[in-house]
């Protein structure tokens, strides 16, 4: 009853904002030079560092604490799936004030920007994929795709494109604007204060092992299965949907990412609230969104119908479509 199939083309979440532009054309001449950030360099070497010494903590931590590194994962993921992405980033469905507080909240624990920045530099990613306006442009390699794009000064192209997009909805949203306001703070507790406190104070677990597997450590695994989508999921496995375009369904990152991987799909139809053709199946994301719908939090899902996403196949993609 919540979900809305949409049938035909053109009807999309942000009034095109998330849809390529074919008239893009790269500025001819030599490419600006890169400017590393060292700073970033130096945060995101001491993180990955911190979380290969929580790697070897495991053993030492309780069971209990184990368990909630998978909860504070799943709840950070979320933030980024089911929150900044599909919600925020593409409008492919409505949630209510609660569950938008939650995912506010978890995209805070989840700290990859704040909802504001996080779906404007994807919807420009979606708009300008692959060329100079995208800010992780698969086509400069895996490494840049990866984690490089945050390590380096944006493309003046990417900065430009960003600024003339149109983000009322964003600006309109109460939720979206708080966060935005308060950021820095509610980072600080969601991120690291509150996973590593937890632990400590319910099941007497040490503050070392709490700030070094569900914070450092949750939180590089939860940064790395994101930036999977922008690089292996643009890079290997088959495209069924179209395949004039580099992303790809790559099940690997399906899994990590909370059914984020099925990619040729989404950039083909970016508008579909389950990122798939095939709902709820290797897909946790879908599923918590239809369980919300169930609870009567979320309405509208927006979604393709099979027999536009099977004629898509058959007219652009690689031959590899399956149905089931």
């Amino acid at each position: 009853r919540n979900l809305r199939e949409i049938k035909g083309r053109g009807i999309h979440s942000t009034m095109g904002e998330d849809v390529f532009d074919e008239t893009y054309r790269e500025k001819e001449g030599p490419k600006p030079p890169m400017r590393i950030v060292w700073r970033n360099v130096l945060m995101m070497s001491l993180l990955h560092l911190g979380a290969l010494y929580g790697i070897f903590l495991i053993p030492s931590a309780s069971p209990l604490t184990l368990m909630w590194s998978v909860l504070c994962f799943v709840i950070s993921g979320l933030g980024i799936t089911a929150g900044v992405h599909r919600l925020w980033s593409h409008r492919a469905y409505k949630a209510s004030l609660p569950l938008r507080v939650f995912l506010a909240i978890a995209n805070s624990m989840a700290f990859q920007n704040d909802i504001y920045e996080w779906s404007r530099d994807h919807r420009v990613h979606h708009k300008y994929s692959e060329t100079d306006a995208d800010p992780h442009n698969a086509s400069r390699g895996f490494f840049f795709s990866h984690i490089g794009w945050l390590l380096v000064r944006k493309h003046p192209d990417v900065i430009e494109k960003g600024s003339k997009l149109d983000l009322t909805d964003l600006k309109m949203d109460k939720v979206v604007m708080f966060q935005r306001r308060f950021y820095k703070p509610s980072v600080v507790l969601m991120c690291f204060i509150f996973p590593m406190l937890v632990p400590w104070l319910l099941w007497d677990e040490s503050l070392w092992v709490g700030y070094f597997i569900p914070t450092l450590l949750r939180y590089a695994v939860v940064l790395n299965a994101t930036w999977l989508v922008n690089s292996a999921a643009h890079m290997w496995g088959n495209r069924p949907y179209d395949v004039q375009i580099y992303p790809r369904e790559n099940m690997f990152v399906t899994l990590g990412a909370l059914g984020e991987g099925f990619h040729n799909y989404h950039h083909t139809f970016p508008y579909d609230y389950s990122t798939s053709e095939f709902g709820c199946k290797l897909n946790f994301t879908t599923c918590f969104i239809n369980f919300m719908c169930f609870c009567g939090l979320a309405k509208e899902c927006k979604r393709v119908s099979k027999d536009a996403a099977q004629a898509r196949a058959q007219r652009t993609g690689d031959g590899s479509y399956k149905t089931g």
